[in-house]
């Protein structure tokens, strides 16, 4: 079962971003076949939902990083064997009536024509492959017999046991194979078992992806979260952090149906949009089973995440940010109006209105999303007032901010959570701070002089 997700949501939490470095993905991307890189890609596109489905993968991420395995196979040889597998024109299948005394020649001199030259090297790297597999699987059998990847292990054995496999294990690692053994091999590998031979493909992308993310786990310290049951509407987290950022201020969080929504306040810069980021990634990581930039985590799984921190206007259909705002509401609306346990983060709600009526719907809405305890929210705002009010509305509310301390008449963040309102209000201190005003005064003195003179 997938997480339900949106495109929005992967923006907000930069998931690719173009696959750059900024991303949650390359974070992650230590694959060594391109191959292994799709699959990877489709585990974040396609999130799980199922607390099995998720615990399982964690074991499978925690065995490999215990193994502290290295890819064993030589990446280059993939490409090669998947061009090779691709060719399914059996006119290019080769029979013994071709072994010439001119074929022969060509073969002890290795002058070959070129598509000869390409089924000979799909054989060889497949042999290759094959043999290094069996080699690896038989170094980790006893570790993975007693962990989450003993049934896949179990699998790749069995198929590596299978008669037709066992010409193409027996062979030697060196030395040139003959052409008759050569095009037995090739109709044997691109004709009679070409779907065992995907299949234990997709076995060894599988264990590039595991060992993948198994190194950045080692390499970024992460930990892996346990997923509990739905029913259970609980989220524990320690020391989680944003995990694209460097010395990144950790975070404390418990979310329950008491405390199922997150009011969150503070100034601009103060760290809100980080902190919102931090959380949604990290909820969206645990889902897919992935060691997450956290100290502990604990969740309950969802069946989807939704977010709203950068949304754009939509001028080419005449959309203004509020109505956007809007339109976006109104599909989390329907989302949860079929019951699914969600997980929302709105940052900002109606920026794109007046003051007047951003308090009143922030209100409204804030009320009406505390009815639905099967879900958790996070909502920033500056309208504080607002606040005030909820507070004494709902009891199921979790106030927090982050706080601006002052040194003289200079802000500084301390980006950790409080819990409250926040009280600060530096908007205008700031702008005295970087001389605006005095920017403009000396425009105006310089306009009123030039037209004086």
């Amino acid at each position: 079962m997938s997480l339900a997700t949106d495109k929005q949501t992967l923006k907000d939490f930069s998931i690719f971003e173009n696959k750059g470095k900024d991303s949650v993905y390359q974070l992650f991307n230590h694959t060594s076949t391109g191959k292994g890189a799709e699959l990877l890609e489709q585990m974040f596109r396609q999130p799980l939902s199922d607390r099995q489905q998720i615990n399982e993968r964690i074991g499978i991420f925690k065995f490999f990083e215990s193994e502290k395995a290295s890819f064993p196979f030589q990446g280059n040889l993939f490409e090669l064997v998947e061009a090779y597998l691709d060719n399914t024109d059996t006119r290019t299948l080769y029979s013994a009536q071709d072994n010439t005394i001119v074929r022969r020649l060509q073969d002890l001199l290795g002058g070959h024509d070129h598509a000869y030259r390409v089924l000979y090297g799909g054989v060889i790297s497949f042999i290759n492959i094959l043999q290094v597999l069996r080699d690896f699987i038989a170094g980790i059998s006893v570790a993975a017999a007693g962990s989450s990847y003993a049934r896949e292990s179990k699998l790749i054995e069995e198929l590596l046991a299978e008669a037709d496999f066992q010409p193409f294990l027996m062979e030697r690692k060196k030395g040139r194979l003959s052409f008759l053994k050569v095009i037995a091999h090739d109709k044997k590998l691109r004709f009679l078992n070409r779907d065992k031979i995907r299949k234990l493909l997709h076995y060894i992308y599988k264990i590039d992806v595991y060992i993948a993310v198994a190194k950045a786990a080692n390499e970024n310290h992460f930990n892996f979260p346990e997923a509990l049951d739905k029913d259970s509407l609980t989220v524990k987290l320690k020391g989680f952090a944003h995990p694209l950022l460097s010395n990144a201020i950790p975070y404390d969080l418990e979310i329950n149906p008491d405390s199922n929504i997150i009011f969150l306040t503070g100034a601009n810069m103060a760290g809100k949009s980080t902190f919102m980021k931090a959380l949604g990634i990290t909820m969206y990581l645990a889902h897919m089973g992935f060691p997450v930039s956290a100290a502990s985590m604990q969740f309950s799984v969802m069946d989807g995440i939704y977010s709203t921190i950068n949304l754009p206007d939509n001028l080419s259909m005449g959309y203004s940010h509020f109505y956007a705002e809007v339109l976006r509401i109104k599909k989390m609306a329907h989302e949860l109006s079929t019951g699914k346990n969600l997980f929302i983060i709105f940052d900002e709600l109606f920026r794109g209105t007046n003051v007047k009526d951003a308090y009143e719907a922030t209100i409204a809405l804030t009320e009406a999303f505390s009815e639905k305890r099967n879900c958790k929210f996070v909502i920033s705002t500056h309208i504080v007032e607002a606040g005030e009010v909820l507070k004494e509305r709902r009891e199921n509310i979790n106030f927090l901010f982050l706080p601006t301390k002052m040194e003289g008449s200079k802000p500084v963040y301390t980006y950790k959570l409080e819990p409250g309102i926040t009280e600060d209000r530096h908007g205008m201190l700031i702008i005295n701070n970087e001389g605006i005003l005095e920017l403009l005064e000396k425009r105006e003195n310089g306009i009123l002089k030039h037209m004086e003179s």
